[in-house]
């Protein structure tokens, strides 16, 4: 592969809902660019894009793929996304870098809960599209009332460019609207043919449409299109091109990635519509100062490059994914870690098509790169040229919405597991790590159970560490609701130095987690020993006496005590402060408290009703609701955890797959009486 410039590239995200043929477009696209000289197939765990063997086992994506080709003298950088919407970390970071996408539609399916999820978020980021209604060699596919549909649930900005030729398994090919000439697939390329006379009137209709979309999108054309004068070809297409960028226009186009079918007039078009890195403006960094700078796509500029992926290969090691947002790298080239200051050498640059590295001497502005073995590098960092350090913000990531607990099966892997956790989360900012000191347990937190069983699959291949999952356990707490004062007294004396610590203390509820005070008059207790009490009681706060949890929002007041000239020390009023608040606490009215958490859910207009009803049942309580533009509602609630531990595999059987939530911890709250010994219950022993 040889170095393209910047206006000979263009970067193209693949996405669309699970099982629409993305992996294989992308497999035909390398196909049919000459980039590979046989098709793989998912089925046959073949394909260039997935590589890993998780992918291969479920035949599906579970990674971002980089796919660079070639074609018409252009370079063009295919990132093919997972459908799921649980690798949600894989499609933000992968819409920061690129400047157009392909939204694959299953013809046999119409749009999907995840269609309509990446198209909301090619729109939010104003990112070009155009649309590959794939498997259109499929039985009973209505080509008219699917166009309807797209035109109904993605905007009426989507315009056909191609209407298909042929039915069901006769589908051979299609008229390409903008140039009007019919394609008939003759196995790899297309045959240009004449348009059928009973296709005509139709064509012509969506001709117009076209025309008139072209027409808007200046006011010299509009002009023209009124006064019946004929656009030219040039006309057509620089029109079209401006609509697409501007996000006017979305083509439509047909095909059959799995035959090829379509797939050199999707590159077409891509080439055609989609722009150039240094065609739209320029993106926002700071310098060291924290200035704004404005950075402009122009391979003249200093070096600045974004990290927008990194893996772990066992064989090539780290391996870092990079956009580069100006200037040039080469090969031995010195850059700088602008977040860390440290001064790095582009030692290992080269791309990647799925696994296969090529090497390249030198990469320019708006083109994605691989540096390998680099330390201290890792996503959501900024290189630069040490002469102009700057930082592009990172990529906001969701925090985790499912937590599953593991251990090793095996005793010796336990030093392993959370070495193999840390790399993957290199990989993978998406899922968190948590020890949990008072449980035991190790948690990871993710986006669902396809995510973390991904996670897990990709420790035991690539780290041979296999582990066991059990729920996550809910961290409670335990208070007092009641003014209560205690005496405790710890005396021990049986010859030689003894031990004496006598205090009176007085607790109470507080809305601060803890709070010591001293009211101490005539130096019963000396003040020396005011800290040891102190800290006597933080240690017993430790494990509460109802069933071992932390107490909070307690004031402690040490009022009143004794102690001996010689016996006394701070471990004597250390043990006594603990006395007392054991001697306290069940005349103090005790309780479990709970953690509440703020959901986030945004779910259709039509399930409102339902999710609200659910959200009752989980002793949840709806803050708010915001109505959106695009007919979605956001709902605010807070709820206990303990009723949201599988929310995420339950708000999709309820939504058909189309809800989304987020979650935050806010605060605890008391639990109700009737669950109070439940809890006690389940845990006292553990």
């Amino acid at each position: 592969m040889k170095e393209y410039t910047t206006k000979n590239i263009r970067n193209i995200a693949i996405l669309g809902h699970q099982s629409s043929g993305k992996t294989t477009l992308a497999e035909s696209i390398l196909y049919v660019s000459g980039a590979i000289d046989n098709q793989g197939d998912v089925e046959a765990k073949n394909t260039v894009s997935d590589f890993l063997k998780e992918e291969q086992n479920k035949q599906s994506s579970l990674s971002m793929s980089l796919l660079p080709s070639e074609f018409h003298n252009h370079k063009f950088n295919f990132l093919d996304i997972p459908g799921s919407e649980e690798f949600v970390g894989d499609l933000y970071q992968a819409l920061s870098v690129v400047k157009g996408a392909i939204i694959v539609v299953d013809a046999t399916k119409g749009i999907e809960v995840g269609t309509e999820r990446v198209w909301q978020e090619i729109r939010k980021r104003h990112i070009p599209a155009l649309i590959f209604v794939n498997k259109m060699d499929k039985e009973n596919v209505k080509f008219e009332n699917l166009l309807e549909e797209i035109r109904t649930k993605l905007g009426k900005k989507a315009v056909p460019f191609c209407w298909p030729i042929g039915k069901n398994e006769n589908f051979e090919g299609f008229v390409n609207i903008v140039e009007m000439k019919a394609k008939i697939f003759d196995g790899k390329k297309s045959q240009d043919v004449e348009i059928w006379e009973e296709k005509k009137p139709k064509i012509e209709e969506l001709r117009n449409m076209m025309l008139e979309s072209v027409a808007e999108t200046s006011e010299e054309l509009l002009e023209k299109y009124f006064s019946d004068e004929i656009l030219t070809e040039k006309e057509i297409k620089d029109g079209l091109h401006k609509g697409v960028v501007e996000g006017e226009l979305t083509p439509v186009i047909v095909g059959c990635a799995k035959k090829s079918i379509g797939t050199e007039t999707l590159i077409d078009m891509l080439f055609d519509y989609l722009p150039a890195p240094n065609e739209l403006g320029p993106v926002s960094s700071k310098n060291k100062e924290g200035k704004i700078i404005k950075v402009t796509t122009n391979e003249e500029n200093k070096f600045h490059a974004y990290v927008f992926k990194t893996t772990v290969d066992p064989f090539l090691g780290t391996i870092n994914y990079i956009k580069i947002k100006s200037g040039t790298l080469s090969s031995g080239d010195e850059f700088i870690i602008s977040n860390s200051g440290e001064v790095r050498k582009a030692t290992n640059l080269y791309t990647l098509r799925g696994k296969q590295q090529i090497n390249i001497g030198k990469f320019y502005a708006g083109d994605i790169c691989t540096l390998s073995k680099i330390d201290g590098l890792s996503t959501g960092l900024t290189i630069s040229d040490p002469k102009e350090p700057l930082i592009f913000d990172a990529v906001k990531i969701p925090n985790p919405i499912l937590y599953i607990a593991v251990h090793p099966k095996n005793k010796n892997d336990e030093d392993k597991i959370s070495g193999a956790l840390s790399r993957l989360n290199l990989e993978d900012p998406t899922f968190q790590i948590q020890r949990n000191k008072e449980t035991k347990q190790l948690l990871l937190g993710g986006q669902g159970m396809t995510h973390l069983n991904y996670i897990i699959e990709r420790m035991k291949t690539m780290f041979k560490v296999d582990v066991d999952v059990e729920s996550q356990k809910i961290v409670y707490r335990e208070t007092i609701k009641s003014k209560v004062e205690a005496e405790g007294k710890h005396k021990k004396q049986s010859g030689g130095a003894g031990q004496f610590g006598h205090v009176w203390i007085r607790f109470e509820p507080s809305k601060e987690k803890f709070v010591f005070s001293e009211e101490v008059f005539g130096g019963s207790v000396p003040r020396n020993y005011f800290p040891a009490v102190e800290k006597g009681l933080i240690e017993t706060f430790e494990n509460g006496p109802l069933a071992g949890f932390p107490v909070i929002n307690v004031k402690a007041t040490l009022y009143d005590g004794s102690y001996h000239s010689v016996d006394s020390n701070e471990l004597s009023f250390k043990l006594a402060a603990g006395l007392a608040f054991k001697n306290a606490f069940k005349d103090a009215n005790p309780t479990i408290l709970e953690p509440i958490v703020k959901l986030e859910v945004k779910i259709k207009e039509k399930y409102v009703g339902d999710i609200m009803g659910d959200m009752n049942k989980r002793r949840g309580k709806v803050i708010g609701m915001d109505p959106k533009n695009d007919g979605t509602q956001v709902i605010d609630c807070e709820v206990p955890e303990s009723e949201i531990v599988s929310y995420a595999i339950d708000l999709k059987a309820m939504t058909q797959g189309s809800g989304q939530f987020s979650r935050e911890f806010i605060r605890y709250d008391e639990v109700p009486n009737h669950l109070i010994n439940k809890i006690v219950e389940k845990y006292k022993d553990q």
